[in-house]
């Protein structure tokens, strides 16, 4: 059996914070389009879903399946790693956005003077 997950470009993420996934799928919205449009009408699905199979958007369901999917689309992040080595910098709010390289990085003594 074939599953296909997107028919088109794909951007997968995984998103640190508190409760990432219970907030995702709010901003998500109900998983059919017609009913994401009725009852959350901002919802990204309600937005950009073209029908209940190209609903625009995918998220995990449970912290299980935010594993599974995971190490699917990135197999060499290690989530232990991440809490262990990384984590408490974005929750100490040490970590800044290069826009030029398009990723996260460590602030420096200089760039929190400036």
């Amino acid at each position: 059996m074939r599953v296909f997950l997107y028919s088109g470009l794909l951007s997968a993420h995984i998103l640190a914070r508190e409760n990432a996934i219970k907030h995702w799928r709010e901003l998500m919205g109900p998983t059919h389009v017609y009913r994401a449009q009725y009852e959350a009408p901002l919802s990204l699905r309600a937005r950009f879903g073209l029908t209940d199979t190209r609903n625009a958007t995918h998220g995990s369901d449970s912290p299980d399946t935010a594993r599974r999917e995971i190490s699917f689309f990135f197999p060499n992040f290690n989530m232990e790693e991440f809490y262990k080595y990384q984590e408490p910098y974005f929750r100490n709010n040490e970590v800044m956005f290069d826009p030029k390289h398009c990723v996260h990085k460590i602030k420096d003594a200089k760039a929190q003077k400036i």
